[in-house]
């Protein structure tokens, strides 16, 4: 399968810079796949279009201050962390920008008790950083102090408010990116969809920023897939097998929550609680178990993402959306606007 048919033209002006003061208030694209609609709508409007029974599930990782501003020692040299995976006490790998990182580099953190040294790399741009606090590793609060949350690299502007970046319902800090699909709740949207009958379940996927990262590969086949972290708690497993026995709906709140669920899915269509690594690539030919609709923004060009996206709604049914969406001036990525496939 060629990459190049998962293209598109975006113009640099539709590239959301800031999010809207109203979460709900974004624009909310309907597209059928039963007979092809595109239909434009709010995101508020959402109740309208979801039945009593219907299902939510939300992935409610939270993003860490992982953007952290280091001196190498003795020179004082200015570098930026951006911290990805955490994969031991106190290790971390991440991303090193302004300066060149070999092992052996000690690392200091202005107005904080925190020190860092670079254990392995680099090794394709990323480097294994061990930190440390009076002499024992660090824990991930004494990490996040002199912290940041990192937005993605299309966003040039800073954020005034970092909660913008986060769910309402955004729990334990484990992600380097947000799951934004879910940036558009609030918690009165949230409780008009309780009061109309629709019920939600929650589980946590830790997103990276490799969910940035386009295919690059003239050939989708020859694309490696980044993996993440994901728990699906019995609770929210028992939910979605309710809901599927009853003929209701399973609405996935971002693709994040696709790959989760479809990683625990049975022939059946039934799920089972399980927690691991995903490296689960969807692409148009896949066939869904778990999910009977989505909830997404508007995806990069090439991405895993867009992939996955077609795969739900067919490919020159979403790329017709995706035209529309630019002719309509809709607002793109992570604090862009939205769009339901049905």
């Amino acid at each position: 399968m060629r990459t190049d048919l998962f293209d598109y033209t975006l113009p640099q002006d539709l590239i959301a810079q800031r999010p809207l003061a109203d979460r709900d208030s974004s624009r909310l694209m309907l597209v059928e796949r039963d007979d092809g609609l595109i239909s434009h709508l709010r995101f508020n409007e959402l109740p309208s279009l979801l039945g009593a029974g219907d299902l939510l599930v939300v992935n409610n990782t939270r993003v860490f201050p992982g953007r952290l501003r280091a001196r190498k020692e003795p020179t004082g040299g200015v570098v930026e962390l951006l911290l990805l995976e955490k994969v031991g006490e106190g290790e971390w790998t991440a991303i090193s920008g302004g300066a060149k990182l070999r092992p052996g580099v000690s690392l200091s953190f202005d107005g904080a008790d925190l020190s860092a040294t670079v254990v392995e790399g680099p090794a394709e741009g990323r480097v294994l950083v061990r930190f440390s606090r009076a002499g024992a590793p660090a824990g991930d609060e004494d990490i996040f102090e002199p912290g940041r949350v990192p937005l993605p690299p299309y966003i040039t502007t800073e954020l005034a408010d970092p909660e913008r970046y986060q769910t309402v319902y955004a729990e334990r800090p484990s992600s380097a990116a947000a799951p934004t699909a879910g940036l558009h709740f609030t918690e009165r949207l949230l409780e008009e969809l309780r009061r109309s009958g629709v019920e939600a379940a929650s589980l946590e996927l830790s997103v990276g920023m490799d969910t940035f990262v386009p295919v690059r590969e003239e050939r989708v086949e020859d694309h490696h897939i980044h993996s993440e972290r994901f728990d699906v708690p019995a609770e929210c497993a028992r939910a979605v097998n309710a809901a599927r026995s009853g003929g209701s709906r399973v609405t996935a709140v971002g693709t994040t929550v696709v790959r989760a669920l479809e990683s625990v899915s049975r022939e059946d269509g039934t799920v089972e609680p399980g927690s691991g690594s995903t490296g689960l690539f969807i692409t148009p030919g896949y066939r869904f178990r778990a999910v009977d609709a989505l909830l997404t923004n508007f995806h990069f060009p090439r991405s895993t993402l867009l992939m996955l996206a077609c795969a739900f709604g067919g490919t020159e049914l979403i790329l017709d959306a995706y035209r529309a969406a630019v002719s309509e001036r809709y607002r793109f990525y992570s604090f862009g606007d939205a769009m339901l496939i049905l």
